[in-house]
């Protein structure tokens, strides 16, 4: 029999642990109380997790999480190889960054200029070869488990530190790009809230942040009275997780109904030509001008952090390139090249990039060579992913892949590795346990430490 792969359910010693003989002694005392062994076991599981998780200081109040949907390609933007054969190397040039020695792919020309800036990591790593496997993977620190679907980094984020300031803690923009952007085993209620279109649109406006035509605010003000007196009715007679959540998620409404500040965070209205320009919004000539609407993602990511969201997922583009490859990432890779580059800079002219950590991921590469059909496959054994602000160091390329882009080379960095850092910049000890269904505790990350070398 195979042993458990690290990172799953069936790894955990925890959930397989008999009772010890002093336990069972204990339950035959308590039994005379109506205790029973369940019972006792829950109990005992509730309590854990009632422990106060060792205190971590936070460095990063919010993140900018950019997710490259399909699986980005690492040689062909943050890690080329100019030195490769042509089969594997592709056509593009590479660009010199501010860092000595590191070079990008053309296509990332903006970003190179703001490297100084970034950590890159060229040695992310997992075995996972499925979009939806390898989104889990990079999204809860845990590799997929037949038995629970576990939450993402932005549901444990709002279930940790929950609202601020009326801003839904989590935000996905424009919608969800991953099951697994989602709360998981943990209540709905610390599942994303979605803009539901794209800010890029003429007349963008996030649904239901204004009142109904009609509904003026003392009519407002009438029916929430009502409908408190109704939720007063159900909540004394039924116990429902829906009901929990639809109760978080009306309380979360009026809020933001309420705030001024934050109906504002979610328009671009007040944002200024010159700063449009930085995201590459305005002042574009050529082909990039009528490709540029998902620059506005960025943009509004940043207002919306400095509203007091704790977590924003912005999905950009579409990087599953199996065929035609070159001409897939000629139409995108430019915009989010310009995009990135003027989040990183606008967040450090604002003073808020040491307090806003960004991360830009994938859910895998891609093949280190380009297929019969001109196109790059899935590949998960190196990739790379770049981090910027909240506590990460700056100006610094952080392991390495072998001369095909092929293999990690030196400081693998695994997806529980990964997410233990994350986590430990947002002051949440990721060995802290949670809750799952049947009362079982789940720790947020399992088998995983803080990597240093990523960290200022």
């Amino acid at each position: 029999m195979s042993a458990p792969q690290p990172g799953t359910w069936n790894a955990d010693p925890a959930h397989f642990a008999r009772p010890t003989r002093r336990d069972l002694i204990r339950v035959g005392w308590l039994g005379g109380l109506g205790l029973s062994l369940g019972g006792f076991l829950k109990m005992e599981a509730a309590a854990r997790a009632a422990e106060p998780a060792n205190k971590v200081e936070a460095k990063a109040k919010s993140v900018i999480h950019i997710y490259l949907q399909g699986g980005f390609a690492h040689m062909d933007s943050f890690d080329p190889k100019p030195d490769a054969p042509a089969e594997y190397r592709g056509i593009l040039d590479t660009v010199a960054t501010k860092l000595p020695g590191v070079r990008f792919s053309e296509h990332m020309a903006k970003t190179a200029a703001v490297a100084d800036k970034l950590t890159v990591v060229r040695s992310m790593t997992h075995t996972e070869v499925d979009h939806s496997r390898g989104e889990h993977s990079m999204f809860t620190g845990y590799r997929p488990s037949p038995a629970l679907t576990y939450p993402s980094m932005g549901s444990v984020t709002a279930q940790q530190l929950g609202v601020r300031n009326d801003m839904p803690p989590y935000i996905v923009v424009p919608t969800a790009g991953s099951q697994y952007l989602n709360s998981g085993y943990l209540s709905n209620q610390y599942g994303p809230f979605a803009l539901g279109t794209d800010p890029g649109r003429p007349g963008f406006a996030v649904r239901d942040l204004a009142l109904p035509r009609g509904v003026d605010d003392a009519r407002f003000a009438a029916r929430k009275e009502w409908k408190e007196l109704v939720d007063d009715h159900f909540a004394k007679t039924e116990k429902d997780d829906q009901l929990a959540a639809m109760d978080s998620f009306y309380q979360r409404a009026y809020g933001m109904l309420n705030s001024p500040t934050v109906r504002d965070a979610f328009s671009l209205k007040n944002e200024t030509e010159e700063t449009k320009k930085l995201y590459g919004m305005a002042g574009l000539t050529g082909p990039l001008a009528f490709r540029n609407g998902g620059a506005a993602r960025f943009l509004i990511a940043r207002r919306l952090v400095e509203a007091g969201a704790r977590f924003v997922t912005v999905t950009f583009g579409s990087w599953d390139t199996h065929a035609f490859h070159y001409n897939g990432i000629q139409t995108q890779m430019p915009v989010l090249d310009v995009a990135l580059a003027g989040l990183v800079t606008d967040l450090d002219q604002r003073g808020l990039l040491d307090s806003t950590l960004i991360v830009v991921n994938s859910e895998f590469g891609r093949t280190p060579k380009v297929n019969a059909g001109g196109g790059r496959d899935h590949w998960p054994r190196v990739f790379s992913v770049v981090l910027a602000g909240g506590g990460i160091k700056r100006g610094q390329v952080y392991g390495s892949s072998d001369a095909l882009a092929a293999e990690p080379t030196k400081n693998a960095l695994g997806v529980e590795d990964y997410a233990h850092t994350l986590y430990h910049l947002l002051g949440i000890d990721a060995k802290k346990d949670l809750m799952s269904p049947g009362n079982r505790p789940q720790q947020i990350v399992m088998n995983g430490k803080v990597v240093k070398g990523l960290l200022a």
